[in-house]
């Protein structure tokens, strides 16, 4: 599978920058705009939720679908849950719809982050 034969410095930043994509679509989404309290508020528990996962299930080091499976429930859905707790958000309907909307928009990031950064990376080597 071509999305997990990158290496592992490549893996981590891909899947970082498809998190802060992430952040920033939704921010534009709901807020109009991006802020630095906006991407600290809703990338930074999803960011650190899925790498903590990721150390956890060895993503980057051992990387299979599996695990990027595992990677992608564990870490997201503690992102957030740290999210509604720094945000007080009590409202668990509301907070099923962003773990919902959230596990399948990472999911889409993630893969097509990973897709680009290794056809990117492929062109570059040599043959």
């Amino acid at each position: 599978m071509r999305i997990l034969a990158l290496r592992p410095a490549a893996a981590v930043a891909s899947d970082a920058i498809a998190i802060l994509v992430f952040a920033i679509v939704g921010l534009f989404s709901h807020k109009g705009g991006v802020s630095g309290t906006g991407l600290a508020r809703d990338a930074l528990p999803l960011l650190g939720s899925w790498l903590a996962a990721a150390a956890l299930f060895r993503l980057y080091l051992r990387p299979a679908a599996w695990r990027l499976a595992a990677t992608l429930l564990a870490g997201v859905a503690g992102g957030v849950v740290v999210r509604a707790l720094v945000l007080g958000h009590h409202a668990v309907g509301k907070e099923a719809a962003f773990l919902g909307v959230s596990l399948a928009f990472t999911l889409v990031f993630v893969l097509a982050a990973r897709l680009l950064v290794g056809g990117a990376v492929r062109r570059v080597q040599p043959s």
